[in-house]
């Protein structure tokens, strides 16, 4: 029985599981976005952010742990020096996983060709260039519709057609 048991095998054996997930934690990491499915980018997303956390803290000890999880040097360096940065203030959801559908984006597929398995992007979620000059664009004053009109009279003017002052 599976009591307990909350990891998605894969259909692999362990070592096999541990090189896939390391091999595609250290291709995120360098490239910032990766397709795949939608099984192994779940599985993705547990196993890398912890390591993310991890690198909000530059010293020896996180920089060993996170390199015996993902066996390349260039990986963990872009880890500290790139994302780290950038995820300081986050508290945690570094990663996004965006679900391709068939009207979504007409050139990819919803679905892989020849085992029909959901495909989806997966992403880290501070290096998403176009959402982020989106956000900033969107941002405009905050106007309301309610209330008096944007001119004020000055205190104490005639008005032309009563001829009473206004206090």
């Amino acid at each position: 029985m599976r009591h307990g048991n909350k990891d998605n095998h894969l259909g692999r054996k362990d070592g096999h599981r541990r090189a896939l997930m390391a091999n595609m934690a250290s291709s995120l990491i360098m490239h910032k976005r990766i397709n795949t499915t939608l099984a192994k980018a779940k599985a993705l997303r547990i196993y890398i952010e912890p390591l993310i956390t991890r690198c909000k803290t530059d010293d020896m000890h996180n920089r060993r742990m996170v390199f015996s999880y993902l066996q390349s040097k260039d990986a963990v360096k872009e880890l500290f020096k790139e994302v780290a940065p950038k995820v300081a203030t986050r508290p945690g959801g570094y990663v996004r996983i965006i679900r391709y559908s068939i009207s979504e984006k007409p050139g990819a597929n919803a679905r892989r060709r020849n085992d029909n398995a959901d495909m989806c992007l997966i992403e880290l979620v501070d290096f998403n260039e176009l959402l982020l000059n989106a956000k900033s664009e969107g941002k405009k004053a905050k106007t309301t519709r309610r209330g008096r009109s944007k001119t004020k009279k000055a205190e104490g003017t005639t008005n032309s057609e009563t001829g009473n002052t206004e206090a």
